[in-house]
């Protein structure tokens, strides 16, 4: 099963949508909070060049955020990433 890593704020719809994605094909994730961390949020810009929320990896490959997601999904191509996640 591949590493997923998603950085998420409270009250953020997008990042719910991404989680709900994520939670439905039963995939474990690291959910890394900034809503009250700058020091968080800075490392996330830093790493995806983005400041927006979510943002995801999956093994270590930047995906981007909730819509990113649900295209791979939609073009059948999230499972292969996810390592066969059912």
């Amino acid at each position: 099963m591949a590493k997923v890593e998603i950085y998420t704020s409270a009250f953020c719809p997008f990042c719910y949508r991404a989680k709900h994605l994520l939670d439905r094909k039963g995939v474990a994730y690291d959910e890394i909070d900034v809503t009250f961390s700058p020091a968080k949020r800075a490392e996330m810009t830093a790493k995806a060049g983005n400041t927006s929320v979510p943002q995801i990896w999956i093994d270590g490959q930047h995906v981007g955020g909730s819509d990113e997601l649900s295209d791979l999904e939609i073009q059948g191509r999230l499972d292969e990433l996810l390592g066969g996640a059912p």
